[in-house]
This record gives structure tokens, sequence and C-alpha cells, in this order.
């Protein structure tokens, strides 16, 4: 097998299903149609998955573009494994709630953090306040 630098690696990859993590944390997952030289994705039949702890499900978006800066992992779905999962599918409308009071619990939590650091005269910096890069 001949080595090929950078993107050009990813050719063979091409009309393979692949599980793409996003910097933003959203983990798609479609059949890879296009690549170019800045890592930029074209995947075809996208859904977007989301995990809450045991369970998932998966949101349909279509064609879905992605700009390469923002791919941390890309990796082929072995379709024969696939089905082998330890996790419950749901619904859409399910796991959306669950991920909605997950995230809320979170915040709370983040909360009382803030505030115990507080009355102990520390402070921690503001996510949004932060350079991303």
């Amino acid at each position: 097998m001949n080595y090929m630098p950078g993107t050009a690696s990813l050719i063979q990859d091409i009309d393979k299903k692949h599980l793409v993590l996003l910097r933003d944390g959203r983990t798609l997952i479609g059949y890879l149609r296009s690549i170019d030289q800045f890592a930029n994705l074209v995947l075809h039949q996208t859904v977007e998955r989301i995990h809450v702890g045991k369970k998932y499900g998966d949101i349909p978006r279509g064609i879905f573009v992605v700009r390469g800066e923002n791919v941390v992992l890309l990796g082929e779905i072995d379709l024969e494994k696939e089905s082998d999962t330890p996790l419950q599918q749901v619904s859409i409308e399910e796991i959306l709630e669950v991920q909605r009071v997950e995230q809320q619990a979170k915040q709370e939590s983040e909360k009382l953090k803030v505030q115990a650091l507080k009355e102990r005269g520390l402070s921690i910096p503001r996510a949004d306040t932060l350079d991303e890069y």
C-alpha cells in the first residue's frame, strides 16, 4: 500500500459510512462523498447522533458540509458491528428532553461550584471570555 500525505489518504474512504466528531461536541454519521485539501467534508444521508447516558437518538440532517477546521475526529464505521451497541435508541423528542434535563443539571452544578469558589475568594474565568483558539 502506498502512503499518501494529508487528506489525500482519505480518498480511499469516499462512499463509506463515517462518524465525525465536531469541535462543538456534535456527532455526525453519514456517507463521505467528498473531501478537499483543507479536510472540508461533504456527508450524505447524515444524522446527528445525541448520546445521553445509555440512550441515543438520531436527528436526520441530510447533506452536510463540514469545514475541516471543525473536525476533531473522523472514523469509518464498521457496518457489520454497527448494530452491536449496548445503547438504547429512543425517539428524537425523548433524547432532546433527556439532553435538556442533563444540561440544566450541569448548569446548576456549575452555579454551585462558582458560588462555593466565590465564597472562598476565588473565581474562574467564564467560558465566553476565553479565546477559542
